[in-house]
């Protein structure tokens, strides 16, 4: 959470604004009880028309400017916190783009679509409320209290009971939903997975014939899904009528105590009638309260999963040793690995040992093996997707750790075994890794590609093209 607040600095004018305006919101809404007590106990009561005209035109400035303010401030909030959502996904995109596949892998492409969107709607939701409600509320809360003890102090003493009620209820079910929260968001992230899975491997699924099964796992997960959130709805859905049974005894203690009041010459009608809707703001501010902390729960898991994402650095790149680019003499394009050894993350045993093998330019090499031999992963480790654990690449006698990778990665064409084409025309998909690309350099790429894809096809799938260039 305080790494999201500290995304709000960007808008502190705004959020200094609204709070000026929200306390001028709150002190008009605090002072119509008293304009109101006086119209009845002293215009009414002693028959002064002017006097009930006078007020009455106060009350309805007081209330238009009222109304102008809590407007004002919910076109704010809607600026403040649509912007600060569109800030956290620029700010959560562009960390992703660093990310090595290891960070991938480890938090899943699916999590990461959901923290991207889901949570971060959840944080922008959180924040408009805080700004229009969560503002107000302690305002109101302690205005009323001053207001209330101003009006009558021996009625005041009903709120020594009931705001302890109140907060003990909000407390306590807070509590006890602030881990199915989590949850929640975790089993959206599984229910994204199976979705995404099916939807990307509908060709397997249907020439296999698993599609009841694949229905099987969409149903368990989006069932778990459900159970969750309504065992969440259930606990969130005692609140709020705990919260308005409460507010009526409190409503209904006053008028019994202060017709008492009133009977015993100790108290005016008008003072009663303001004194209840102190109560009134104070409860309601109270309320306000516990519909905070029914989003708030579920906003901080979702602000703990978003800065999991933006704490979780990648792979360190090594310091670069050579300034010049690759070479461009005699040997462009030598590859060479040496005593390569290299295993993934919490891996039992190397994928590759002891590799070492040269492929010289101009000639065409075949790195033939089966599946899971590690052929892949020899791409993988010249593109620098991962760093070799022990022994070197180098290309033209220099170890590419030693490159950026940028530099490392222009002088290399890639085609993966799993094509994927982005939105656009054929031309711009091509253009993907070189921008300025001309159209006889899209058409010999087209030709590459097309018989690249013959060979892939050829060998069952299980290869990998890399072109040095």
């Amino acid at each position: 959470m305080p790494r999201m607040i500290q995304e709000l600095k960007p808008f502190w004018k705004k959020i200094v604004m609204i709070a000026l305006l929200v306390f001028f919101q709150s002190y008009a809404q605090l002072y119509l009880p008293r304009l109101m007590s006086d119209i009845v106990d002293i215009g009414i009561i002693q028959g002064d028309i002017p006097y009930i005209i006078r007020l009455g035109l106060i009350m309805l400035l007081v209330a238009a400017a009222g109304t102008l303010c809590s407007i004002i401030v919910s076109q704010l909030s809607a600026v403040v916190s649509t912007g600060f959502a569109r800030d956290i996904r620029q700010l959560v995109f562009a960390h992703v783009q660093s990310f090595s596949l290891e960070n991938f892998e480890e938090i899943g492409t699916a999590s990461l679509i959901t923290r991207t969107t889901n949570d971060v709607t959840q944080l922008q939701q959180v924040l408009i409320m805080l700004l229009r409600m969560m503002l107000s509320a302690p305002i109101m809360c302690v205005g009323g209290i001053v207001m209330a003890v101003s009006q009558n102090a021996e009625l005041s003493m009903l709120l020594i009971i009931v705001i302890p009620l109140l907060t003990l209820a909000i407390i306590v079910i807070s509590r006890k939903t602030l881990p199915l929260f989590k949850q929640l968001q975790n089993k959206l992230d599984k229910l994204n997975l199976v979705m995404r899975e099916r939807l990307t491997g509908i060709r397997v699924i249907r020439a296999f014939n698993r599609t009841d099964y694949e229905s099987r796992r969409f149903v368990s997960a989006n069932s778990d899904l459900t159970e969750n959130a309504i065992k969440v709805n259930i606990i969130m859905a005692v609140l709020m009528p705990l919260m308005m049974l409460i507010m009526n005894l409190a409503t209904i203690a006053v008028v019994w105590f202060g017709a008492i009041q009133i009977s015993a010459g100790k108290m005016q009608v008008g003072s009663l009638m303001a004194f209840i809707q102190y109560i009134m703001l104070i409860l309601f501010s109270l309320l306000m309260f516990s519909m905070m902390f029914v989003m708030l729960p579920r906003a901080a898991a979702s602000a703990a999963r978003i800065s999991e994402v933006l704490d979780k650095g990648n792979v360190p790149v090594a310091p670069v040793a050579h300034s010049s680019e690759l070479s461009l003499g005699i040997n462009k394009g030598h590859i060479s690995f040496q005593d390569v050894t290299f295993s993934y993350p919490n891996a039992e045993k190397p994928v590759l040992k002891n590799i070492s093998f040269d492929a010289y330019p101009g000639q065409t090499t075949a790195i033939i093996g089966s599946t899971g031999s590690g052929k892949s992963t020899l791409i993988t480790l010249l593109m620098r997707f991962y760093d070799v654990n022990f022994g070197k690449i180098k290309i033209d006698g220099i170890d590419i750790r030693e490159l950026p990778e940028e530099e490392l990665r222009k002088h290399i064409g890639f085609i993966p075994q799993k094509a994927l084409l982005f939105s656009g025309s054929i031309a711009e998909n091509i253009r993907f890794g070189k921008q300025d690309s001309t159209m006889d350099e899209i058409m010999t790429a087209a030709r590459i590609a097309q018989a690249e894809d013959f060979i892939l096809k050829q060998a069952d799938g299980y290869a990998t093209s890399l072109v040095l260039r």
